[in-house]
């Protein structure tokens, strides 16, 4: 992180370098609270592939839930993990001396699965800053509302955006349930539900300001079914979908270390898997560098962007491929963490769909200045200081950057992709096959949930259940 002062703050990622290298030398990862051991380096000469029970790629909630359900079953598994950390889309870390979420950051009380497992652990919530004010799409620019009238506005409208999705989501977590309704419904986007409506401009601007954000750019790329869901997951009525605002102690990550820590699974850090082949009642698994393992099976717990970065043998069915093909993250996902100078009121502020800053949210006030979380659009350049000042100036009138934080997630090469959104038709043309195993490769991760899926940590655990009850039946 660059320190000096409103220059942005940069993830640097760690140089890629063997795990085994010259004769006696160690590896030991110490990250996110999960059990790593020191592994005695072969010499260069021996390049014999390691095995394991079962190999699962990627450490964050999908592949971490993986790792313990197989654990508990008395396997040993292997988790591979592109970074040089775990999480994944979660990202716990410090901005301004204070703990962040550069990643995914909420969780609600409607979520069993999440709820179950901070009970499992003992881990507490607490809910997110609530905003003072807010700012919304008005007739000329943004009109200031308190949180009862903005609430009061929005209510109704989200109600007949999602107006039906109470039948053909009777079932949320069983999205397939009324498969006949949703030949209606699936093939629409977000844009085009939002053109059905009689809307008035400042009410377009309003819900439009919020559809684009989730889709990661226009409104066009997110399916209906995609939100409707959420919505009735939720709870079914505006008010009950602000209530997914909980913050675990100690972070999003919290719950993923004392799961991986009951695991005791080995995890291999900076290790990039580029191709899987799956030969003769066997799967080899070739990282970045040429290192190879080989197990009975394989869960790729990765976000569905990244697939088209692996080479699959024999290739991926046609919905693992469509899925790999039109990708399920969002393009388009730069979250900001922002410090800005002085006493400043908790504002809340969305704005339409094109600006600068899509949604701004309060965080903590400190001694200096408050936090904000921003997340630009498409037309913020995040790397300059300067477009940043000015984008937070529309909402915060002479205020002053102290330092700000940016993480754009659609360019990271092991997400390619914020939060997961179906696209219009995939409920229907990926489900259920894209949940099915592949031979002796299997599939997880939030983007392939059935419920919660893509934005959300319950999905992951969801999808990553489901593998592991696949990974058992074929474990030898």
């Amino acid at each position: 992180m660059k320190s000096r002062k409103t220059e942005p703050a940069r993830h640097r990622r760690v140089a890629r370098r063997p795990l085994l290298k010259a004769a006696g030398a160690a590896v030991v990862a110490a990250s996110a609270g999960g059990v790593w051991s020191a592994h005695a380096a072969k010499s260069s000469s021996a390049a014999a592939d390691e095995s394991a029970d079962a190999l699962i790629i990627g450490a964050g909630y999908a592949g971490v839930t993986v790792a313990r359900e197989l654990a508990a079953r008395g396997l040993k598994p292997l988790i591979l993990e592109a970074r040089n950390r775990t999480g994944g889309r979660i990202w716990t870390d410090t901005f301004s001396g204070e703990q962040v979420e550069i990643g995914g950051g909420w969780v609600g009380e409607q979520q069993k699965l999440v709820q179950r497992e901070l009970t499992r652990y003992g881990i507490a919530t607490t809910p997110d800053i609530g905003p003072e004010r807010m700012l919304l799409p008005g007739d000329n620019g943004l009109e200031s509302l308190t949180p009862e009238e903005a609430v009061g506005a929005l209510s109704p409208l989200w109600s007949e955006f999602y107006r039906g999705s109470e039948n053909y989501f009777e079932r949320p977590y069983e999205p397939l349930h009324r498969k006949d309704l949703l030949q209606k419904v699936d093939g629409l986007s977000l844009a085009d539900r939002l053109r059905q409506l009689s809307l008035a401009p400042k009410e377009f601007q309003r819900l439009n300001s919020e559809t684009s954000l989730y889709s990661g750019g226009p409104s066009s790329i997110g399916a209906l079914t995609g939100m409707a869901q959420w919505f009735q997951l939720a709870g079914g009525t505006y008010e009950s979908s602000l209530s997914m605002n909980q913050k675990p102690a100690g972070g999003m990550i919290s719950l993923l270390k004392a799961m991986l820590k009951e695991a005791g699974t080995e995890v291999r850090l900076q290790s990039a898997v580029t191709r899987i082949t799956e030969s003769k009642g066997l799967v080899t698994v070739e990282v970045s560098g040429g290192k190879r393992y080989t197990a009975p099976l394989v869960v790729v717990a990765t976000p569905t962007n990244v697939w088209k970065d692996i080479a699959f043998h024999p290739g991926l069915p046609p919905a693992h491929a469509t899925a790999a093909r039109q990708g399920i993250g969002v393009p388009h996902s730069n979250k900001l963490w922002i410090h800005v100078r002085g006493r400043t009121e908790a504002l809340f502020a969305q704005t339409p769909e094109g600006s600068p800053i899509s949604m701004m949210l309060p965080q903590q006030q400190l001694s200096d200045g408050r936090l904000m979380v921003a997340f630009g659009g498409p037309s913020l350049d995040a790397e300059d200081p300067a477009a940043v000042q000015k984008a937070v100036r529309q909402f915060l009138p002479g205020s002053s950057l102290i330092r700000y934080r940016t993480m754009d997630w659609g360019r990271d090469r092991y997400s390619r992709g914020g939060w997961g959104l179906r696209r219009p038709n995939q409920l229907l043309n990926l489900f259920p096959q894209i949940e099915e195993p592949h031979g002796r490769i299997l599939f997880a991760g939030a983007d392939i949930a059935q419920g919660w899926h893509g934005a959300y940590i319950e999905g992951a655990i969801e999808s990553g259940l489901r593998a592991a009850q696949q990974a058992i039946t074929l474990a030898p």
